[in-house]
């Protein structure tokens, strides 16, 4: 019979339904099948990714420690991942350390290369940065001890000066291999001493580390002492109830024995491994320790113990692997990572559901928000393009006065003329053109300032009166609390109730009339009063041909036009009201009322 059929009964075994599943009473769970499972949870609650690739970082630490360098650097690599997407450059210098050195156990020295270097860019850590930088060149020199003996002696400065215990008992370790390879076992245990002292308080570390001494001793010919360290060492594990350690130890001290050509104790050893792995339910360390057994025995020429040995496994076995939790632990684990894949799955793909939900979200945002620009945009052109044309109307309502303005006046310089008043008529003529000239130079303006409206208003009744002198004569009243320069008020809007007033009411009167124009404040308002004496509206209708009250009408609504248009563009409240007097007294009052306004809009 040979090992390797045992072997296949063995994973037929432990493939059974029977043991896929961790049974209730099964004892209690290692520690990297709690991390599994606080993984598995982190990702099936949808924690934070942080969240989760802190529990990776949590299982790749305890399956580094177990030795299983493959599935720490799995973990690692996913919360490496992770940190890269967050940015978080702190963490993800740690967790690419930590990588680089599950990679550098493994052999894979190019990719630990990489890793350190990354983790000394990534760090701010000055000191950080000098370790990271060393061991990235201390494994680019793996082949050569004294070149990488100075960069290690730096990170053990270094992380005393940082206070890391994890950093020195590497680099002491990494020494200690540094003087083996130089063949200098004394400085390599010297440095192994060291690296215990500084591991105080971790029973598992210590025994790693004693271990390594114990096989430098071993390395060096001094079995003895590494025979007495063995031997410390599976009684510590024996005390600490610790049997997993015991048959490891145990199988060490077999091999020192055997070194030292001590068979009746190395074999007693490996039995005495073999039966505690049985005992406590541990089926790979019964199988390890049987092969090595089996092994001792071939040597020995003694195939009947081999096979009684073979028998006494076969017989065991269905009842060790039932009760093996190791065997258990490992099934549960893999279970876990199957879930942990499921989920991952899951949740990339409900992050990308979120992401491409997102990217519509705000391209439909940004649609929303381009096509609100545009409204106001084009709300603010068509604002602007109405605005002009209120103001382009309102220019054409202002120069609608002025040609029934002139045909007045060259009425007036022909009256002059007919009448061979040469004199008058060239007096009135200047007086024209100077007026002219004003309301020429302010004609572009929709406010002007009340000084300047006051003495165009002058201007043009003087003209009227020379021609309408035996009809009446007129009067101005402005408050002197008034600032005519800096108070603005629409332009040529009082003039037509002025020519009105000539017009339609005093031209026709019998006797002397009077025209009043007062300007005053009222409260937040300017106060424009233009009053006169005339015949009233009511008699100047029944006086006025079709052509003239056709003519008057749309004077008025000119006026009232302008207003609004003024109003609207301006958001003022001018106002006008025209009112004829009652009783015995005629004429007519015209109220215009201004906001005061002390700039030109």
């Amino acid at each position: 019979m040979h090992i390797r059929y045992i072997l296949i009964l063995f994973l037929i075994l432990i493939s059974a339904p029977g043991w896929a599943q961790q049974p209730k009473s099964a004892s209690k769970q290692s520690r990297e099948n709690i991390r599994i499972q606080e993984v598995s949870k982190a990702i099936e609650e949808g924690k934070s990714d942080m969240e989760v690739a802190e529990s990776y970082e949590k299982l790749a630490k305890e399956l580094s420690e177990k030795g299983e360098y493959a599935k720490a650097e799995d973990y690692l690599t996913r919360a490496k991942r992770i940190y890269q997407v967050r940015r978080e450059k702190e963490k993800l210098a740690a967790v690419e350390r930590e990588l680089a050195k599950v990679q550098e156990a493994q052999d894979k020295r190019y990719d630990a290369f990489l890793n350190f270097g990354s983790a000394q860019a990534n760090t701010s850590n000055k000191k950080m940065q000098q370790i990271n930088s060393n061991d990235m060149y201390r494994v680019q020199n793996y082949n050569n001890p004294a070149v990488q003996s100075g960069y290690i002696q730096q990170n053990i400065l270094l992380a005393e000066e940082l206070d890391s215990k994890d950093d020195k008992v590497l680099a002491y370790r990494q020494m200690a291999q540094v003087n083996k390879d130089m063949d200098n076992a004394p400085e390599a245990i010297r440095n192994l001493e060291k690296a215990l002292v500084t591991v105080q308080g971790q029973p598992e570390a210590s025994m790693q580390i004693r271990q390594d001494i114990a096989s430098t001793y071993a390395s060096d010919n001094q079995i003895g002492k590494a025979i007495e360290i063995n031997k410390d060492l599976v009684a510590e594990a024996k005390e600490t109830n610790n049997p997993k350690a015991e048959i490891k130890q145990l199988q060490a001290l077999s091999e020192n024995y055997l070194e030292a050509n001590k068979l009746t104790e190395g074999v007693s050893a490996l039995q005495q491994a073999y039966s505690l792995a049985i005992d406590n339910g541990q089926t790979i360390e019964a199988k390890n320790s049987l092969e090595l057994l089996v092994e001792q025995y071939q040597r020995m020429r003694q195939p009947q113990k081999a096979l009684d040995a073979y028998s006494d496994f076969m017989k065991k076995l269905e009842g060790l692997v039932k009760n093996d939790s190791t065997l258990l632990d490992e099934r549960f684990f893999h279970v876990q990572e199957e879930k942990i894949l499921r989920l991952e799955k899951e949740r990339a793909l409900k992050d990308e559901l979120i992401s491409r939900t997102n990217r519509f979200n705000y391209v439909l945002l940004i649609a929303i928000v381009l096509i609100l620009i545009s409204l106001v945009f084009i709300a603010k052109a068509l604002y602007s393009i109405k605005k002009k044309n209120k103001r382009i109307a309102l220019q054409s309502l202002r120069r609608e006065m002025n040609p029934h303005f002139i045909f007045n006046s060259l009425n007036s310089v022909n009256q002059f003329i007919a009448q061979n008043n040469e004199l008058e008529a060239n007096k009135y003529l200047s007086s024209y053109s100077k007026l002219m000239r004003n309301i020429m130079e302010t004609s572009n303006k929709d406010f002007i300032p009340l000084a300047t409206e006051m003495e165009q208003m002058k201007e043009y009744l003087d003209l009227e009166y020379m021609r309408f002198h035996d009809k009446f004569t007129y009067k101005m009243e402005i408050d002197n609390s008034l600032d005519a320069d800096s108070l603005f008020i629409p332009n040529m809007l009082i003039q037509p109730q002025l020519e009105n007033a000539i017009w339609h009411g005093l031209r026709y009167k019998d006797s002397m009339g009077l025209l009043t124009l007062t300007v005053k404040p009222d409260g937040n308002h300017l106060k424009v009063v233009i009053e006169d004496n005339g015949i009233g509206l009511t008699k100047s209708k029944e006086l006025k041909t079709k052509h003239q009250k056709e003519h008057r009408s749309r004077g008025l609504n000119n006026t009232q036009e302008r207003i609004n248009l003024l109003n609207g563009l301006y958001h003022t409240d001018i106002s006008i009201s025209i009112t004829e007097k009652e009783g015995t007294e005629s004429g007519v009052i015209v109220r215009l009322l201004f906001p005061l306004m002390n700039k030109n809009l």
